[in-house]
């Protein structure tokens, strides 16, 4: 049964998707107690929607001890993802964050969800992340990144991508 005329997915809209992720929360969980991982936690969100908001990000969905994070623009994505490190660092947060972001075309489903590859190499970009580490793919860097810097990692294989990807690890400038 159809409800639109037409095929609503055959235009895609370009975004920046960014996944972040408390890293070893699990673990970090089992040793230290609900409580003091709930504490954690509780930081994570409180601050990502603060830094968010000033960067106009909006926060797709909360996934557990991570979130997915969407924005128009890349430089926004970037200035949030490093800030947000920076936060964790200042407050001496027990769990550094590691994060993957990606720019491209995406299929924006059902009004609230973001589907396609670009989706995909973000995740994958964070689950490959060193804690601390922001990965993104090569290309993901342009001039209007005044706050932010590339450092080179190099070829990487990524599950689900037929050519390993060209990775640069963003840092503060």
């Amino acid at each position: 049964m159809t409800f639109i005329a037409g095929n609503p997915y055959g235009n895609r809209v370009t975004r920046t998707l960014g996944f972040v992720d408390l890293s070893g929360f699990t673990s970090y969980t089992q040793s230290e107690g609900d409580e003091v991982a709930v504490r954690a936690l509780t930081f994570f969100r409180a601050v990502t929607r603060e830094v968010c908001a000033r960067h106009g990000v909006r926060i797709a969905k909360w996934l557990g001890d991570g979130a997915m994070l969407v924005g128009v623009e890349a430089e926004e994505i970037a200035e949030t993802m490093t800030e947000l490190r920076r936060l964790f660092s200042e407050h001496d947060q027990p769990l550094p964050l590691k994060a993957g972001v990606a720019t491209g075309p995406v299929i924006l489903f059902e009004g609230d969800d973001y589907i396609g590859s670009i989706v995909n190499l973000a995740a994958r970009l964070a689950d490959l992340a060193q804690p601390g580490q922001l990965l993104a793919p090569k290309e993901f860097i342009s001039a209007m990144m005044v706050n932010t810097e590339a450092i080179p990692i190099g070829p990487v294989t990524v599950k689900g991508f037929p050519e390993p990807i060209e990775v640069v690890a963003l840092v503060p400038s």
